[in-house]
């Protein structure tokens, strides 16, 4: 009989997870091509920004984008997401999308073009998380 439990590592049921509904996904809508992607600013050998995110069936996600501190203001944000998306177009893709909170960068996205298309009032509290979408 299973057994229900508690990690506080990812990697191994991260990986698992994935995979199993990856294979539940293709059996109900046919081999989608999910790939991966992941962008990175670097300064010599040290990450200082990156994006990260997956294409699948058409759509890229952008699951994170973070810039360190230092580095904000200055372009590398655009030049990231601008990067995902044309690594998107070479894979076919015609759409993204995205989520970030109120406290985070909703301007930012929406001056690159994203349309916001849902919204979580008071998430977290105080706050809203907005999903955004952009065709490309």
């Amino acid at each position: 009989m299973p057994r229900v439990r508690v990690e506080s590592i990812l990697g191994p049921t991260r990986r698992r997870a994935i995979s199993g509904l990856l294979a539940f996904n293709t059996r109900a809508v046919g081999k989608g091509q999910y790939k991966p992607i992941a962008i990175s600013l670097r300064r010599g050998k040290n990450i200082v920004g990156g994006l990260t995110g997956w294409t699948w069936v058409g759509w890229c996600y952008v699951e994170l984008l973070w810039i360190e501190e230092k580095y904000r203001g200055k372009g590398h944000g655009t030049a990231l997401v601008r990067k995902a998306e044309s690594e998107a177009r070479k894979r076919g893709v015609r759409h993204m999308y995205l989520d970030t909170f109120s406290f985070q960068a909703p301007g930012f996205y929406r001056k690159l073009g994203f349309k916001p298309f849902g919204l979580l009032k008071d998430f977290p509290k105080g706050h809203n998380r907005t999903w955004f979408r952009k065709a490309l």
